[in-house]
């Protein structure tokens, strides 16, 4: 791993150690709150159903929404936080069905959009994982602190869920209560080694432009593909003990199951399922993945109450 990565990660993973502490949600207008040493945070008020708020993340505000399930005055439930993929947003087509099924059982809910993507602050060509990841650390930190939290859990798609993976992976259990990972995109390190990233080509040992143009009219900067090449993936991912399920289709072009399955070996206390015909987006069968994530989500999170 090369200095700039590692120190990076580093420094994005000692903040994970202060979780509570790190980041407040604000709206458009409002500026960063700032807190003397010592001084105690009033928690975060819930902002109503499904209303856009906004959470300070690594590269300004993220766009965020939060669904509940309906609670008595006081009452505490599980929430799961929803991490979208490369050049995506929280309006991912999974998304909606699945946080239905789980306000109905109880669970809460909040999405958003990752720096430089849907209505979040930031260009996406100043995008990297490890930003990525300190957004969702922010989130984690905002999750925290609702009044409302009973435990966290994560859920990530494609990219969204390689930064899942490792921020869990960093957190530990019992700080993230489960996860779930949708074909999970760890073969973006491999990927970016071999010069091709999400239709963009390039020679990774000598990357003499600022931004690298690839599918979806989107470009990446030279760090993203740095950063991708040396990232520590299942290294970190492994260092999570709590429940996961790990979906993959198995005619996934984009990443090969045989990347799910190397989750599947690191994670001890994992679950594989493996959709035979089903591509990286699930466009074949959305309704039986929805089920399966919802169903195993509701087991895990309602089996204390």
């Amino acid at each position: 791993m090369d200095k700039h990565t590692k120190h990076t990660i580093i420094a994005i993973f000692i903040m994970a150690l202060g979780l509570t502490n790190t980041t407040n949600a604000t709206s458009v207008s409002t500026s960063q709150q700032t807190v003397a040493p010592n001084e105690t945070v009033a928690p975060p008020k819930v902002t109503p159903n499904n209303e856009l708020f906004f959470i300070n993340g690594s590269q300004g505000k993220l766009a965020a929404k939060l669904s509940l399930p309906e609670l008595e005055d006081g009452e505490k439930c599980p929430m799961v936080i929803f991490s979208h993929g490369f050049g995506g947003d929280m309006t991912f087509h999974l998304f909606e069905p699945i946080i239905e099924k789980l306000n109905q059982n109880g669970i809460g809910v909040l999405r958003y959009d990752f720096n430089g993507c849907g209505q979040s602050e930031g260009e996406f060509q100043n995008m990297t994982v490890p930003n990525e990841i300190e957004d969702l650390i922010n989130v984690v930190a905002y999750v925290r602190q609702l009044p409302v939290t009973k435990n966290i859990s994560l859920l990530g798609h494609s990219q969204g869920g390689v930064v899942t993976s490792m921020v869990a992976g960093e957190c530990g259990y019992p700080q993230i209560e489960c996860e779930v990972l949708l074909s999970a995109a760890s073969v973006l390190r491999d990927d970016a080694l071999r010069g091709m990233t999400h239709g963009g080509h390039f020679d990774p040992w000598h990357l003499d432009q600022p931004t690298y143009e690839v599918s979806g009219g989107h470009s990446v900067g030279r760090p993203y593909i740095q950063t991708a090449m040396t990232l520590p993936i299942y290294e970190t991912a492994s260092k999570y003990t709590g429940p996961a399920l790990i979906i993959n289709g198995m005619a996934d072009v984009v990443v090969p199951y045989t990347y799910a399955e190397r989750y599947h070996k690191d994670l001890k206390d994992s679950e594989l399922i493996l959709i035979p015909g089903e591509d990286h987006s699930y466009n074949y069968s959305p309704d039986y993945v929805v089920g399966l994530v919802s169903d195993w989500l509701i087991r895990r999170l309602r089996v204390n109450d």
